[in-house]
């Protein structure tokens, strides 16, 4: 008869078609069940974390709900940070886990479902006659709320008889959320009066208007009034029209496309939370800009902004459409009259710095002109976060993914790379993770170059240092010992797990990107960079952050 494991896995493979994680006593029959579906298939990484990483990585290349797997103690301890990273990036996602016995704790046990709690995940616990049910309503959860879910199976429980498996009923998910509030429609009325009348007005979307399906309401909304576009980080490609996109906002923002944000008198935010990178501590926004949000948040989540409706971004962005129309205002002319590809230029480098070692401006510039188009950028966090958003851009949201940034986690990197190959199947995946943060999670790079092979590759950003920390604690005159590395060979190291390593020590040396390009991607080998730059040059971002911190 099915396990109480096999209700969980067979009602999961449901509505997933991955599993990602480390086989262990708790999970062991979840994932022997999970074998018997045709329709799941579960890829092994080599770190607890690297499994919920890997999954979150899957639900931001896909849109798809994410499923990882641990056991129990120390497994499920393993994944902490990752689990809080997906709580932070609002990831739908469950972890199906081991649990301490209904009989009570073993001396290795842990709280596990206070652990959850604290990082901001719910814990759901089977039972013999729910665990088909309870699988339900943790899938409901995640999807309801976007945040991962913990799905606990108690170990005395995992393989006992539950019986056949129940046709559980389908999760009950929420519609678009229509703008809401006794004043909800006369705000959308204000807005649409303030950008038929603006005389420059600018549009900001950001990942939330990217998952609700804005784009092509925003595109539309931008051609009738005019307006300049541009998006957070996270929110890259939102807008159909190229020509008159500013690119990314905030630390990462072209000096002059930042420059041009501070002229417009009207500004209207889309599924954005407005944090301190995107508003440049402050300063996106001149002092006299009007400065609207629409989100599904419960209130405006930055004291700039003086207008606020809480509304799923698509819809609010046709309504809107229409209250402009019915206003018959004519395009303010503003982005015709601006150099908008000049505005988006960055400053590139000289190819090498003072220290006569490479200068990451120069070395990212030079791989942005050499990656195929059709590339998914999945990065690590660390000081060089800034070089991929600035000169790799890509097509859409779901094709740059920072895993680790919304926690402030460093490490993640490595094993973002499988989730992403796995969900883009057709798509060159591209790392980008610096020295402290590859070595952290050096155990899954054996697992981005298995899954991914010559559809792989990474660039690491090897100064020898923490370079974060030098920028912010050294400057001020703290020890820097503790902020530096010995140098590391990546490309040896990746050499060992079967991938091409190249030592990048002169521009001339990223030419072998030029021809691995060429070669075919069943036979070629995935590759690892292994770029030697100088810890002189400041990204910009880090330059506004030192400056806040001074």
């Amino acid at each position: 008869m099915p396990t109480v494991s096999a209700h969980v896995a067979l009602t999961l493979a449901r509505h997933i078609d991955h599993v990602f994680g480390v086989m262990g006593n708790g999970n062991a029959y979840f994932l022997d069940a999970l074998e018997s579906s045709t329709a799941v298939s579960f890829t092994a990484v080599r770190h607890e974390a690297g499994g919920v990483v890997a999954a979150d990585a899957f639900h931001r290349a896909s849109g798809r709900l994410a499923a990882a797997t641990a056991t129990y103690g120390a497994g499920f301890t393993n994944t902490l940070t990752a689990l809080a990273e997906a709580v932070q990036a609002h990831v739908p996602l469950v972890l199906v886990v081991g649990d301490e016995p209904t009989s009570g704790p073993r001396p290795w046990d842990v709280d596990q479902i206070a652990m959850a709690s604290a990082v901001g995940a719910r814990t759901y616990t089977v039972g013999r006659a729910d665990a088909a049910a309870t699988t339900v309503i943790a899938i409901e959860h995640a999807l309801t709320y976007r945040v991962p879910t913990v799905l606990a199976i108690p170990y005395d429980v995992a393989a006992r008889d539950a019986g056949p498996v129940p046709e559980a009923p389908e999760p009950r998910l929420p519609g678009p959320l229509a703008p809401t509030g006794p004043f909800a429609e006369g705000a959308v009325a204000d807005i649409a009066a303030a950008l038929a009348g603006a005389e420059r007005p600018f549009l900001l979307a950001g990942r939330g208007a990217w998952i609700s399906g804005a784009g092509e309401a925003l595109g539309e909304l931008a051609d009738l009034t005019g307006a300049l576009t541009a998006s957070t980080a996270l929110g890259r490609g939102v807008f159909p029209r190229d020509e008159f996109d500013l690119g990314v906002t905030g630390g990462f923002g072209a000096e002059g496309a930042m420059e041009l944000v501070r002229e417009a008198d009207v500004a209207v935010v889309f599924g954005a939370s407005l944090n301190q990178f995107t508003m440049r501590f402050g300063d996106l926004f001149a002092p006299g800009t009007r400065v609207f949000q629409v989100d599904v948040t419960p209130a405006a989540t930055h004291p700039h902004v003086g207008g606020f409706v809480r509304g799923d971004a698509a819809t609010v962005a046709r309504r809107l459409v229409t209250a402009v129309r019915e206003l018959r205002a004519e395009g303010s002319g503003w982005r015709e009259s601006v150099d908008v590809a000049a505005a988006r230029g960055y400053d590139t480098g000289e190819g090498a710095a003072s220290d006569g070692r490479l200068d990451p401006r120069s070395v990212a510039a030079r791989i942005g002109e050499l990656l195929p188009e059709d590339r998914v950028v999945v990065s690590d966090g660390g000081h060089f976060i800034g070089w991929a958003n600035m000169f790799w851009p890509v097509a859409s949201p779901d094709r740059m993914m920072m895993v680790g940034t919304a926690f402030q986690s460093i490490g993640l990197g490595w094993p973002s790379v499988p989730g992403a190959a796995l969900a883009r199947p057709e798509s060159i995946v591209v790392l980008t993770t610096g020295d402290g943060g590859g070595l952290m999670a050096l155990s899954d790079l054996e697992s981005a170059v298995r899954v991914a092979g010559g559809r792989g590759m990474a660039v690491v950003w090897n100064d020898a240092a923490y370079g974060a920390e030098v920028n912010l604690y050294g400057l001020k005159g703290l020890a820097k010992e503790p902020m530096l590395i010995p140098e590391v060979d990546f490309a040896a190291l990746a050499a060992g797990v079967g991938a091409e390593g190249v030592v990048v020590r002169t521009m001339a040396d990223l030419e072998r990107l030029r021809s691995w390009t060429a070669e075919d991607t069943a036979t070629r080998r995935f590759l690892v960079l292994d770029c030697r730059i100088s810890g002189s040059v400041i990204a910009p971002y880090q330059q506004e952050i030192i400056r806040v911190n001074s």
